[in-house]
């Protein structure tokens, strides 16, 4: 039983919790008493060194501050006084006492959440199920539905710094082509096109890397990894959501130190790359809202929206829903959904995950929900089947 238990042990998360040791410890005891002096009216049951010794060699300590050993223990030791039928009945009573605590801790260990390195909506186990109904399911510890004064600041701030970029990069821009309006006109134009184009494919590789890669404890990206991940236990709770508490998170890697470094780096020669990534970062922190509108019917959202949406130029509702289908493998782009279709069938995806796993032998959690999507990577084969 013990080994059972010990085999058991491994594929549980390295934050074992104590009533898991407590069991382990509990079976140990029952183990290192074998029937032959368990049983013998002359014999008593101790915690003696060589006992100690046997217990250490398969891996298991005892636990100081559990009650729950201090329990298990006192009863073991009692028994010790009784004689050889009442010891046999003592120590099958611990033993199920035992197996109980083993089966409990087990079960527990097995929900895991968001923080777990090994959680995985729709894995079997992972401790997030889709709740029935429309029923907004918040799984960010310390996050809600309602938009905080620090919200609105930090969104306000950030896209007022984002127009001024903006607003510096047009007068460089300007400044260079010798004051023609038309040009400059232009030129805006494009590069603020090719930005969008872009940011379209730079928001399908980072939904793609916080669907697949982390967990809530990961630095900097944690909270945004974790409501991404959760996203798809309840994808309705984000239609819930107020604009400032909808795009803050994204502040921060797309906010103002950012584009204040790169404005830096591109220098004032340079107004065209420093426009490029002001426009670039802006949409990246709008792509959240153009996701809620894909999760809204066309009643929910204003008139426009439905309007950016028949023009493409955010991402619509059809294709969107694609994705929520396990293993979400798929349709990650979330600005326009323009360049989704050409990443899927190129396989795009599918390779950056063959090169992580030939890096560090991680999988994406795309891989852990599909065997048949493993296997067909690992072989080499990438296009994503419709």
């Amino acid at each position: 039983l013990v080994n059972k238990a010990v085999n058991a042990s491994h594929i549980l998360p390295h934050n074992t919790n104590m009533k898991f040791s407590t069991a382990l410890s509990a079976l140990a005891l029952i183990a290192t008493s074998t029937p032959s002096n368990a049983f013998a009216p002359t014999t008593s049951l101790s915690l003696g060194k060589a006992q100690s010794h046997r217990a250490q060699r398969i891996g298991l300590h005892m636990s100081a501050d559990s009650n729950d050993m201090v329990k298990v223990s006192s009863t073991a030791l009692k028994s010790s006084t009784l004689d050889s039928a009442t010891a046999e009945r003592s120590t099958v009573d611990i033993q199920q006492q035992a197996e109980e605590e083993l089966l409990n801790a087990f079960e527990i260990e097995q929900q895991k959440s968001y923080l777990d390195d090994g959680f995985v909506f729709g894995l079997e186990g992972s401790g997030l199920e889709r709740p029935k109904g429309k029923v907004a399911n918040v799984v960010v510890e310390g996050d809600n539905l309602e938009t905080q004064p620090y919200q609105v600041a930090m969104v306000g701030g950030t896209f007022l710094g984002h127009a001024a970029f903006a607003s510096l990069a047009i007068s460089q821009i300007l400044q260079q082509n010798g004051g023609d309006v038309a040009t400059t006109a232009v030129q805006t134009l494009l590069v603020t096109l090719s930005s969008w184009v872009l940011a379209d494919l730079g928001s399908g590789i980072l939904h793609w890397s916080v669907d697949n890669y982390g967990n809530g404890r990961t630095p900097i990206m944690g909270n945004i990894i974790a409501a991404f991940q959760g996203h798809h236990s309840a994808p309705w709770t984000i239609t819930q959501r107020e604009f400032g508490n909808n795009v803050h998170k994204l502040c921060i890697p797309f906010g103002l130190p950012t584009m204040a470094l790169i404005s830096t780096l591109a220098g004032p020669e340079n107004g065209s790359v420093t426009l490029f990534f002001t426009v670039f970062c802006a949409l990246e922190i709008l792509s959240q809202e153009f996701h809620k509108w894909s999760h809204m019917t066309k009643k929910e959202v204003p008139s426009w929206v439905n309007s950016l949406m028949d023009i493409g130029l955010t991402i619509g509702r059809v294709p969107h829903a694609q994705h929520h289908i396990a293993p979400y493998d798929g349709n990650y782009c979330i600005v326009s959904g323009l360049c989704n279709k050409s990443l899927d069938e190129s396989g795009f995806f599918r390779r950056l995950e063959h090169i992580v796993y030939n890096l560090n032998g991680i999988e994406s959690n795309a891989w852990k929900l599909d065997a048949k999507l493993r296997a067909r990577t690992l072989r080499g084969e990438y296009r994503l089947e419709n």
